[in-house]
């Protein structure tokens, strides 16, 4: 059995067509079936149904195909890991994080990696987590900072919680403050308008979910914004919004803290468990854990 036997085997059932897999493999067609033939020999079973305009997994083919990804991964990753073994001269971590969080926290911690490593290519991906969770199960991300626990079950994943973040509600400082006190509850939140996150986003389902064990629906003043458009409804005066401490305290805006125990969300790293991230990501993940110890992270809330 060869990987690039297993290569074609996963492009055509990915593709459900020979042509298409060969054009991806940029190999000819004929070649391709060849060496897919010469595997269900080896194997003695056919990995196929081929119909015309129609091809599908067999039995077989269903067992095979998520052994043939997870070699061709820890494949995938053995080659990588031996590019970068020069000191971490080159090589690429690919960084899923949420909105929020590539505001506040990554860009510092890309800093620090990239002064220690400044020839490791650096990529991020922006999104929220259950988005993340699956760009990371696909095999396109290292790495991805995500607020857990997930909504969801997701696909397996080995994680590591970093931080505990403190949430505050931002107001314009040319409105009326949203109490008079110097803390606030989350039944303040009650009628009050909220400039609120889109669908699937982390702080939406988090406000919602404290409003609703409060015993009441929040009110959205606007919606459906990102972390600078929310901001911007803020500070025009259309809500108040529920945001990190990070986030709040480089906003201009007014910040009121809530009243102990108080609003947090839990960071967290994560990766596939079948496959261990390259080098280079693990580094990342130390200065993440460097720079986000109990004592570091007490001064960021």
């Amino acid at each position: 059995m060869q990987l690039q036997q297993l290569r074609y085997f996963a492009a055509v059932a990915d593709t459900r067509h020979f042509t298409r897999a060969a054009q991806r493999e940029h190999v000819a067609q004929p070649s391709l079936s060849q060496q897919i033939r010469s595997l269900e020999r080896e194997l003695g079973a056919e990995l196929f149904h081929r119909a015309r305009g129609h091809i599908s997994l067999t039995d077989a083919g269903e067992a095979l195909l998520p052994l043939a990804r997870r070699i061709l991964a820890d494949t995938e990753t053995a080659r990588r890991e031996v590019q970068e073994v020069a000191q971490l001269r080159r090589g690429r971590v690919r960084l899923g994080a949420t909105p929020s969080l590539c505001a506040s926290l990554v860009p510092d911690v890309l800093r620090a990696f990239h002064e220690r490593y400044p020839g490791v290519e650096l990529v991020v991906h922006e999104d929220g987590s259950q988005d993340l969770v699956r760009v990371l199960a696909a095999g396109e991300l290292d790495l991805a900072l995500i607020i857990t626990p997930l909504a969801a079950q997701g696909p397996v994943l080995a994680t590591a919680e970093l931080l505990s973040e403190e949430l505050v509600v931002v107001s314009s400082p040319d409105a009326p403050a949203p109490v008079r006190r110097s803390r606030l509850t989350v039944e303040d939140l009650r009628d009050r308008p909220l400039a609120m996150f889109r669908r699937g986003y982390d702080l939406r389902e988090l406000t919602v979910a404290a409003c609703r064990e409060a015993g009441f629906e929040p009110v959205f003043g606007v919606e459906g914004g990102e972390m600078d458009a929310v901001l911007g409804f803020v500070r025009a005066g259309l809500g108040v919004a529920v945001v990190p401490r990070m986030v709040a305290d480089r906003s201009g805006l007014r910040v009121t803290r809530f009243a102990a125990p108080g609003l947090h969300r839990t960071i967290s790293v994560a990766h596939r468990a079948d496959v261990s991230p390259p080098r280079a990501a693990r580094e990342l993940q130390l200065i993440l854990a460097e720079r986000l110890r109990p004592e570091g992270a007490r001064g960021g809330v």
